[in-house]
């Protein structure tokens, strides 16, 4: 097992291929620096995506995001690398990246980005009574 952070995502076959399934991941102890300060900033990471033939492999998703902890980045920069990194690795038919950032200066902010792939289509949502 390593034990140092790296910038590496590692995959896995996607064993259900066929049927559009959400893999919700939340990484509570994400951290990088403030560009402008150089104090740590903490965040929330919720990766929310449907795989196609790929997933992404935790341990490694782990390292990646302990990777950014002594780099400087701004919330919206660091948000959507993450987000192309994931999609580079995984090519999903949908993935969401929400990062919640703590407080800093009396301020919360919140980045969503998305990724579709191409020709994918989202199914039509059940509505149960």
């Amino acid at each position: 097992m390593s034990s140092q952070p790296g910038k590496s995502l590692e995959t896995f076959e996607n064993p259900q291929q066929i049927t559009d399934y959400t893999i919700r991941i939340q990484v509570p102890e994400f951290t990088c620096l403030c560009p402008k300060t150089g104090q740590p900033d903490f965040a929330e990471l919720t990766v929310e995506y449907i795989p196609d033939q790929l997933c992404v492999e935790l341990k490694s998703l782990k390292l990646y995001v302990w990777a950014f902890r002594d780099e400087g980045a701004f919330h919206e920069a660091v948000t959507n690398q993450i987000l192309q990194d994931l999609v580079a690795a995984t090519q999903p038919r949908f993935m969401r990246l929400t990062a919640e950032f703590n407080v800093r200066g009396g301020i919360y902010t919140a980045i969503v980005a998305e990724h579709r792939a191409e020709h994918w289509q989202p199914a039509i949502p059940v509505s149960l009574p």
